[in-house]
């Protein structure tokens, strides 16, 4: 029989030590003192005017203006969205008409200032007062005088031209593939672009639909060009003016700005994750050794999840 053979006492296991950061702790106590100075000095500070701040900040006239700004920016993201949404299709359109209308209104709306476009809209009742159908002339007064609606269009059409470039990326993102597929099932072109291809462009077109949403909240605050002041920014300038104070209303402004985006961004976060579910990095072993087979090496970047085996009846 052969002898143990004795390797003496077994190594202690080795206890990783995790590297120390001194710089990142000073930097972040500096951070922290830094910010801590301000908001102290700043609450200290009488030119703020926190009284002012506190008294206007549930004002009936600025949640009503809070509101407005709501209704352009809901209002104005679906003319966007749906006018972008047909610009897109005329771009990838066979057809050169439908190609040059689109790429020239897409030139101008993204080639001038939306503060110059809304300007123009605010100035377009000087230009047009009727309209010869030639049957009839139709009366533009009463239209172009409501400067709600004029704020709608302006920020709507400027808006269109940027989410047409989103939906054409989403809509190009899905592979080619898909459509020649759902072409094989007999589906038509309108099928296919609702059944198949929107559902997965659309992982790809929500994340910068949101950040779209979210300047344009912003952007209305641009309005007084027309000139249209019943929105929060407008409002809250014309009490500022009256009162003599504008940082406190500015703050006003500002605090309702951020508590609408803070809602729009959770809103966006939910929607990504309903249209993401299904998009998965875990493969089982059968589409991992088959996802091998195709790219003829295993990808690094997956997790495999094992496969149940199945009972037999």
């Amino acid at each position: 029989m052969s002898e143990a053979i004795d390797t003496g006492p077994s190594p202690q296991p080795i206890e990783a030590k995790p590297l120390r950061h001194p710089g990142r702790w000073i930097a972040a106590t500096v951070i922290l003192a830094l910010l801590a100075w301000f908001i102290l000095g700043a609450l200290n500070n009488e030119a703020y005017g926190w009284p002012t701040y506190r008294a206007y900040l549930f004002d009936t006239r600025i949640t009503t203006a809070a509101m407005h700004t709501l209704a352009l920016t809901v209002l104005s993201m679906i003319i966007g969205v749906l006018l972008g949404a047909a610009l897109a299709v005329m771009r990838m359109s066979d057809n050169p008409v439908l190609r040059g209308v689109a790429w020239l209104y897409l030139w101008v709306f993204r080639g001038t200032p939306i503060y110059v476009q809304l300007v123009f809209w605010g100035l377009l009742g000087s230009l047009y007062q009727t309209i010869n159908l030639g049957f009839t002339e139709v009366d533009l007064q009463a239209f172009l005088s409501n400067m709600f609606a004029l704020a709608v269009i302006g920020l709507g059409l400027n808006e269109a031209a940027y989410m047409a470039e989103i939906v054409r990326s989403g809509i190009q993102s899905v592979p080619e593939g898909q459509m020649e597929a759902s072409k094989a099932l007999g589906m038509n072109w309108a099928l296919t672009m609702r059944r198949t291809v929107l559902p997965q462009a659309m992982r790809i077109i929500i994340p910068p639909t949101g950040n779209e949403l979210i300047s344009m909240l912003k952007t209305t605050s641009l309005v007084v060009a027309i000139p249209y002041s019943l929105e929060l920014y407008g409002r809250s300038m014309d009490i500022a003016y009256s009162l003599f104070e504008p940082v406190p209303m500015l703050l006003v402004a500002a605090t309702w700005y951020l508590v609408i985006t803070s809602v729009l961004m959770v809103a966006q976060h939910y929607l990504e994750r309903h249209f993401e579910r299904g998009a998965t990095r875990n493969l089982t072993t059968r589409q991992l050794a088959a996802l091998a087979d195709a790219e003829g090496a295993i990808p690094t970047n997956v997790n495999v999840v094992p496969e149940t085996p199945k009972e037999n009846k």
